[in-house]
């Protein structure tokens, strides 16, 4: 699959024809005779080819005077998997918008934040996307309003404002302009059996098929840093820092989505909540794209074969996995845990939890760079270098963000006391998301290498794993799999 897709009708009706769910997000079928617009998979009798139209995003449907279909609702479907692998402007621009920037900030924000003219942004969000940046921040504003009609008894005024409508009347617009229902239909329409909690929405999140929860999960569970994650009833749960209060994130894997539970203190954070949680836990990759490369190498192809659909195992804050990753330099799991829990329990703001036993949101860097260097339970080196990275993300010298980019960040890194390339690397894998960030050096890594017969010094083994490009972070998840360590094993 590749960019621009939705120009290569042939492949489209294909896709359509043969109802194949691995399409969708990557485009939408707009319907000329019913204005309707669906994902490739919708379930109906597929339209006559003459009839198809398609757009490589449902703004664009939206702008088009398309509404979605009532039984495929593509407007649920897994965000394009273009937005994570690539580094240009169009996806830094779009993993932004994801994140609530155009809500909060508008379009002269998002373009501060990119380094561009807004007129430049708007120009490239509309060549490739069909929509400029207000209209991609309309469609998730209609999707977040359709979830807490759908999942919370909240009167449709609150609903309004919590979704970033600046007024009813715009939000009554536009949901039955997008859903070709009026807010009230769309609630009528709810299953009789929901069960609503206050307080608590719950809600599922797609992905791609296949996808192996045991390294996912596995990871964020054995290395959860007591009071802001915890293993509990076979949920993956943490707490959430977010731009307009605090959460509580209840993630469960099941065969075909992930149960999300959220609570929050302001639910105007529910889509940077819903983003992060996805980003998390990667749900927006393509499996069968990534696979399909892997298994070209014959040494991978059996690891692959054995437990397709692995993922990165991301996070939901860059800072604070930065901070993580300076902890865990040359210790072990437990040990890095110990050194982030004690900060957490000093520094970090407190939550309540009825369901759990979480405590604590992660200290931000502003609490962090106000520690006493002299009380930090570290070699005076890793202390330096520790130092050095809360002040700078701080006083904004350093920001990590969705819209990072990834080489200069891994630069800057890099001119950082006590940084290198392994440190570098699993921050540009995990934190900033990059498909192909290796880790060479890695004790794991080279373990696994040598148990292959793969080169085992990092210049040799990088020169072999230029053909896993782009997706050698994935390769790191199938090598790290090798081991018996608990960070492969979905917790029992």
């Amino acid at each position: 699959m590749q960019n621009g897709m939705h120009t290569d009708t042939e492949r489209c009706v294909r896709a359509v024809q043969s109802k194949d769910a691995r399409f969708d997000g990557w485009f939408f079928t707009a319907v000329l005779t019913t204005r309707i617009y669906c994902r490739p998979s919708c379930p109906v009798v597929p339209p006559k080819p003459e009839n198809m139209t398609f757009y490589p995003s449902a703004a664009a449907c939206q702008q088009a005077g398309f509404r979605a279909c009532k039984r495929c609702r593509p407007d649920t479907s897994p965000g394009s998997p273009e937005w994570n692998q690539r580094a240009d402007l169009v996806a830094r621009a779009m993993r932004l918008i994801a994140d609530g920037t155009v809500d909060r900030e508008g379009v002269p924000g998002l373009a501060a934040r990119l380094g561009y003219s807004t007129r430049q942004i708007e120009r490239q969000l509309l060549a490739e996307l069909g929509a400029g940046p207000l209209a991609l921040a309309r469609a998730q504003r209609a999707q977040t309003a359709r979830l807490l009609i759908e999942t919370t008894a909240l009167p449709m005024a609150e609903i309004a404002f919590a979704a970033g409508f600046s007024s009813i009347r715009a939000f009554n617009d536009t949901v039955r302009d997008v859903f070709a229902l009026s807010p009230s239909e769309l609630r009528n329409r709810r299953p009789k059996t929901t069960v609503l909690t206050p307080g608590t929405l719950t809600l599922r999140l797609p992905f791609r098929a296949p996808l192996n929860p045991d390294n996912l999960f596995g990871h964020l569970a054995a290395t959860a840093v007591p009071g802001v994650e915890e293993w509990r009833a076979g949920a993956y749960r943490r707490t959430l820092r977010l731009p307009y209060g605090h959460g509580i994130a209840s993630l469960t894997p099941k065969s075909d989505h992930i149960a999300c539970r959220l609570t929050l203190s302001d639910l105007r954070d529910l889509p940077v909540a819903i983003s992060r949680c996805r980003r998390m836990l990667d749900l927006d990759a393509d499996p069968v794209a990534v696979d399909d490369q892997l298994r070209t190498d014959p040494v991978l192809a059996p690891l692959v074969d054995k437990a397709p659909g692995r993922r990165v195992p991301r996070t939901v804050d860059e800072a604070e996995f930065a901070v993580r990753a300076v902890l865990g330099q040359q210790v072990s799991t437990a040990a890095a845990r110990t050194h982030a829990a004690r900060l957490v329990t000093a520094h970090g703001e407190p939550v309540d939890d009825p369901e759990g036993g979480l405590t604590h949101l992660f200290p931000s860097p502003e609490a962090l760079a106000a520690v006493d260097p002299e009380s930090l339970a570290m070699p005076r080196a890793r202390r330096t270098t520790f130092t050095t990275l809360v002040g700078q993300l701080a006083d904004g010298t350093l920001h990590l963000g969705v819209e990072s980019d990834w080489t200069e960040i891994r630069a800057q890194l890099l001119s950082l006391p006590g940084f290198g390339p392994w440190t570098a690397d699993v921050i540009a894998m995990r934190a900033l998301g990059d498909p192909d960030a290796f880790l060479p050096t890695d004790l794991g890594i080279r373990r696994a290498a040598q148990e292959l017969g793969l080169p085992s010094t990092p210049a040799a083994l990088t020169a072999r794993a230029a053909a896993w490009r782009p997706w050698r972070a994935y390769a790191v998840q199938y090598l790290w799999a090798t081991d018996s360590h608990p960070i492969n094993f979905l917790p029992v």
